[in-house]
């Protein structure tokens, strides 16, 4: 009986070990998407943009998508193409405008993929190391989008750690 159960205990701590190292994901909540996206709008309308603000989550499914009253229908998808970059790439929306001013080939090639985007305005969203979204502010210009979207990301710090 004890040499049919062996194969049998392997397997079964195998299995466990297996389960037991699954990776624990952290979501961003919808409130806290929420309460993102309007502080960063709020931070616009004070420097006096009016703009539109995506929250994307890991995956890049909009979370909230706010459009500013006085904003054209581009800065709307816009922003949602920031939120999508910054989240998919790690890195701000704006490194790919950077890289490419550079001579850097690579990016070009990147911001052909649908939905991305390489203006200023769109932030990842981290807890550690970890990406669990995206925020990305359209319709400011001049470098603001970005200021922007640092402060909708400020604003829930406490809650990134």
């Amino acid at each position: 009986m004890n040499r049919h159960l062996t194969p049998f205990v392997i397997t079964m701590f195998i299995t466990t070990a297996a389960i037991a190292q699954l990776p624990v994901r952290h979501v961003l909540p919808l409130e806290t998407a929420k309460h993102m996206a309007e502080a960063a709008q709020t931070h616009c309308n004070e420097l006096g943009y009016d703009v539109s603000v995506h929250i994307v989550d890991h995956a890049g499914n909009t979370l909230v998508g706010y459009r500013g009253d006085d904003t054209g229908v581009h800065t709307f998808v816009l922003s949602y193409r920031k939120a999508y970059t910054a989240m998919s790439f790690d890195r701000p929306s704006a490194v790919f405008r950077e890289r490419i001013d550079n001579g850097d080939m690579g990016p070009q090639l990147q911001l052909m993929l649908p939905d991305t985007a390489g203006q200023q305005g769109g932030l990842p969203i981290h807890v550690g190391e970890e990406v669990i979204g995206g925020i990305g502010v359209a319709g400011g210009g001049r470098g603001s989008d970005a200021i922007c979207a640092q402060a909708g990301i400020d604003a829930i710090a406490d809650l990134l750690q």
